[in-house]
């Protein structure tokens, strides 16, 4: 199903945030949320590590700071401000962690299914 968006301006400020707590550290996030479509800006605190391997597809924009993404191969990728990467679902299974703190876009949704579900 397609959800259609008008035009509009995010105010991030002003939108609601939740925390998450990660292995070590927090994450801070503020969402909105269209159908199928989310999108998040996050903050993950200095010493993040998430406390689970995600399956989901994403498209990751990191704003400030840095972050490793961690693949189930054990790869490990480290992403700074100005870099971004996509994957769909099902994919990869990763993790994500940061030493000093990081602030991203993370766009995700049906749209990065792999199946026609």
């Amino acid at each position: 199903m397609k959800i259609p968006i008008p035009f509009q301006t995010i105010e991030w400020s002003k939108i609601d945030q939740t925390i998450h707590t990660g292995e070590s550290g927090v994450a801070y996030w503020k969402t909105i949320q269209f159908g199928g479509l989310r999108i998040r800006m996050v903050e993950y605190s200095p010493g993040y590590v998430a406390d689970h391997w995600c399956q989901k597809g994403h498209i990751v924009h990191c704003l400030e700071g840095s972050f490793i993404s961690e693949l189930s191969s054990g790869e490990k990728i480290e992403l700074v401000a100005g870099q971004s990467y996509v994957v769909s679902d099902d994919l990869s299974s990763h993790r994500s962690s940061s030493t000093d703190g990081v602030k991203l876009l993370i766009v995700d949704g049906d749209f990065l299914q792999t199946n026609d579900a």
